[in-house]
């Protein structure tokens, strides 16, 4: 048995990197064991790819569109293979950072997969590396031969951050070639022509924006009313209605009955208000979601308990069994990157014995980096009211705004949603230009428990677009000046 470590981490995506150097940082002998590629998901197939491939489209847009700006601009065209390998490209420089960052900080990263096999009271958990059971999907870097050699490690305490991967409907799984996921869209060897794109989550809503920008004729299927469903519905309308605006075609509250190949394409039966009818389009994207990867860990077998693929932990990522613990995607959601990383640090933090607060899950943001962005942060104006609260509403749309006229993108609008008794900020919405660098400013708010008064009487610099987000509250307390 190789000698044992203080914290020992199974998984090196954003959860588990990030709680790796904190651990380091703290004094903790630490290892990561990675089967594919550093940064996880949100690295190399996830967040930042896709915010590449999407800045592509966005500058292609405004190309398209220069007259609009008095600008005279050949005719604009684009080549995929080089959008894409930009993207990848992207991907291989942030990957190799955190490599860095890793051996920088004297972290062991033990290349391999994982299985805890042993647990003990106040004892070590002993966990066996061995090699990966299936192949990596195109690291960005290659993998490593193993400095460090497979088999068995133990530490004093051991973090299950694994992530998730796409969720499989049955009758409809991905084949790589007409039926796709994340993963083949991140990539194609050529634009599709016209493409369906199975459920209006964030992913499946940034592949919508990319590929219509692009050019493809995009239907979009949502089997619940409203599209972006964990979005304030007032701002996913505003949303829907640009969307269709740029000739995306988007069915909500329809069901995907059928998924079959046809020719060179796909032939999608669609139930919808009673009705049948069938899309055929050249591509399938499947965004129905994701699921932890919780399976040949041997958890269930020690004893951990689970609730619907979810490992359960308590504030600080503890599970029910001694020394092991969870972060990130298999700890539930939000499952978003920036949670895993606040998870993976409250957690080594916790296990140092630190002052740790659990993390409120109503104040993590959350980012859609279509066209229009989307970004919240709180509670929807339903669910305040679910919550029996007496609300204050303000809302100021772009169109006020001279920064946003300046930029030429006065669609969208800033939405806060106030408790009024209190003045409590209980949720922000936005949906436009840039708006997801903006939300952190209500983020920030919401931590420090800042009330409406004290956001009215901030001075917002002019002209930005920030200065929604003050109009917005005055709005709330009918005091909004430009509207």
């Amino acid at each position: 048995m190789a000698a044992p470590y203080d914290i020992l981490i199974i998984g090196g995506g954003p959860g588990g990197y990030v709680a790796a150097i904190r651990a380091a940082q703290l004094g903790f002998r630490t290892a990561v064991v990675e089967r594919e590629h550093l940064g996880g998901i949100c690295l190399n197939w996830g967040c930042i790819p896709t915010k590449a491939l999407l800045r592509s489209a966005e500058i292609y847009h405004y190309a398209q569109h220069g007259e609009s700006y008095g600008l005279k601009l050949a005719q604009p065209g684009f080549d995929i293979g080089a959008v894409v390998k930009r993207s990848r490209g992207v991907s291989a420089q942030l990957n190799g950072g955190v490599a860095m960052l890793l051996k920088k900080n004297k972290v062991d990263v033990i290349w391999g997969e994982a299985k805890i096999t042993k647990v003990g009271k106040g004892g070590p958990v002993e966990v066996q590396v061995g090699p990966a059971s299936k192949p990596a999907v195109e690291p960005q870097n290659p993998v490593p031969k193993a400095v460090l050699p497979h088999g068995t490690y133990s530490a004093q305490h051991v973090i299950v951050a694994t992530g998730a991967r796409p969720r499989v409907l049955p009758g409809m799984e991905p084949d790589g070639d007409r039926i796709w996921t994340y993963f083949e869209a991140m990539k194609p060897a050529a634009l599709p022509k016209s493409l369906i794109v199975m459920g209006s989550g964030a992913i499946g809503i940034e592949f919508a924006s990319f590929y219509r920008a692009m050019g493809a004729e995009v239907t979009v299927v949502e089997l619940l009313p409203q599209i972006l469903p964990v979005e304030d519905a007032e701002i996913a309308a505003v949303a829907r209605k640009q969307f269709e605006k740029q000739g995306m075609k988007i069915l909500s509250n329809a069901k995907v009955a059928k998924v079959a190949k046809s020719g060179p394409g796909v032939e999608v039966t669609i139930e919808q208000d009673g009705k049948s009818q069938t899309l055929r389009a050249e591509r399938l994207i499947s965004a129905v979601g994701v699921q932890g990867n919780v399976d040949d860990l041997n958890l269930e077998a020690l004893g951990v308990e689970m609730e619907r693929g979810i490992i359960k932990v308590d504030g600080a990522g503890r599970t029910n069994v001694q020394g092991i613990y969870a972060i990130g995607d298999v700890a539930g959601a939000p499952m978003l990157a920036h949670k895993a990383e606040h998870e993976g640090t409250i957690c080594v933090e916790a296990i140092k014995g630190m002052d740790t607060h659990p993390m409120k899950r109503t104040q993590i943001p959350g980012c859609t980096y279509c066209q229009p962005q989307i970004a919240s942060v709180g509670l929807t104006e339903e669910r305040a009211k679910e919550d029996g609260r007496t609300v204050k509403v303000g809302r100021f749309r772009f169109i006020g705004n001279g920064k946003a006229i300046a930029l030429g993108e006065p669609e969208g609008m800033v939405k806060t949603i106030f408790d009024a008794k209190t003045g409590e900020l209980l949720g922000a919405h936005m949906v436009g230009a840039e708006v997801t660098e903006l939300i952190q400013g209500f983020v920030i708010a919401m931590g420090l428990e800042t009330t409406e008064e004290e956001l009215m009487h901030t001075v917002f610099p002019h002209p930005t677009l920030s200065e929604m987000m003050h109009e917005s509250v005055l709005d709330a307390y009918g005091k909004v000046i430009h509207m």
